[in-house]
């Protein structure tokens, strides 16, 4: 056992490119793993610069210098944003707030239709099961209030650390796109001489990053639109609100459609019952689903990447426990990573054996 280990380790770090690639590797996890919370607003900025360096190379093609570019581009942001934070973050609080009131009435029918079960299904379900699903349905809305209650004094309490995160992160931003050949440079004079492995890792994984991110926030963009429009049409109640949960639901490839569906689903029998209407918003919602899982996702991402299900579930898991709202976004870019790793790490490993095998042959 142990030569096999001692043989398998002398194959995988006998290239000083793969032990450069392994530690880098390290430090970067020890390091995110262990100063998370205060490297947030530099992950932000790298994410948010990421996509914006986009329209900013588009705007260097036509002729302008990078500084002019990356002005145009980052005022166009701020003006969207702010826009955004004006006009939808208002409707969104106040549908958030009416459906927060509307509970308690949303949890009476529910009891009302509950109690009927037992008339419908007596050898099935008695009165004792119902009692006790009704009782731990209320337990479970005061602890969301409370728990609503809790988020808003701590809210309250790192109210001057959020109004640092929007001047630092803005910031951050505009100099990561004004100086991002600078920084690059620097960062390429901080890695080790035998770095080919972590070069190749470093141009296939840019490339993937920049296209999922600028992918994924199309793609919220455009389920979210569709979905409001549709729940309109049928005259949904907290249209808004339901359509931004299922933009941001392909944050969680699988998991989060799933989740999102329970909200509008409940919502839509405790307007419509169990009548035309809510059948039809319910198989609305699910062409919406399918329509993006078949046919906008292949669009915007093509193969860029391809991973199976389970490690596409397995990496929004690991990485969301261990990073949590940032993990879960960057779940497939990061799973996408391993393979990269793992692919280059193989490709050095054959290489090292096949030059290996050429130096034998012509000794002998």
């Amino acid at each position: 056992m142990f030569d096999y280990i001692k043989q398998w380790y002398q194959r995988k770090f006998s290239d000083p490119n793969a032990v450069t690639l392994f530690l880098l590797l390290v430090v970067t996890v020890v390091v995110i793993v262990l100063f998370g919370n205060l490297l947030a607003p530099l992950i932000v900025a790298i994410a948010l610069a990421y996509l914006l360096d986009w329209p900013v190379t588009r705007l260097m093609y036509m002729g302008m210098s990078r500084l002019t570019a990356t002005i145009i581009t980052f005022v166009a942001f701020l003006a969207l944003a702010v826009l955004v934070l004006l006009t939808l973050v208002p409707v969104i609080w106040q549908q958030s707030t009416m459906l927060i009131q509307e509970l308690p009435n949303m949890i009476g029918n529910l009891q009302i239709w509950l109690h009927k079960l037992p008339e419908m299904f007596p050898s099935v379900i008695d009165e004792s099961q119902i009692n006790e699903l009704t009782q731990s349905l209320k337990n479970r809305v005061v602890g969301f209030g409370e728990s609503l209650v809790t988020v808003s004094v701590t809210s309250l309490i790192n109210l001057m650390a959020m109004l640092v995160y929007l001047i630092v992160v803005p910031l951050l931003i505009f100099f990561m796109l004004k100086d991002r050949d600078v920084l690059m440079a620097n960062f390429s004079k901080l890695l080790p001489s035998n770095r080919a492995l972590i070069t190749q890792v470093g141009q296939e994984m840019n490339l993937q990053i920049m296209n999922y991110i600028r992918g994924k926030v199309i793609e919220i963009i455009v389920v979210a639109i569709v979905s409001f429009v549709t729940f309109s049409l049928f005259g949904l109640q907290f249209a808004l609100l339901l359509a931004i949960l299922v933009g941001f639901s392909v944050l969680i490839p699988y998991i989060g459609a799933a989740v999102v569906t329970i909200p509008v689903v409940l919502v839509a029998l405790f307007q419509f019952g169990p009548t035309a209407p809510f059948v039809w918003v319910t198989v609305a919602y699910l062409i919406i689903q399918a329509l993006d899982g078949n046919l906008l996702v292949p669009l915007l991402f093509s193969e860029a990447v391809s991973l199976n299900p389970v490690y596409i579930i397995a990496a929004v898991l690991i990485f969301g426990g261990i990073w949590g709202f940032w993990g879960v976004f960057f779940a497939i870019p990061l799973a996408s990573l391993v393979k990269a790793v793992i692919t280059a790490w193989d490709t050095g490993t054959s290489n090292i054996e096949q030059t290996e095998a050429k130096t034998e042959k012509a000794s002998s």
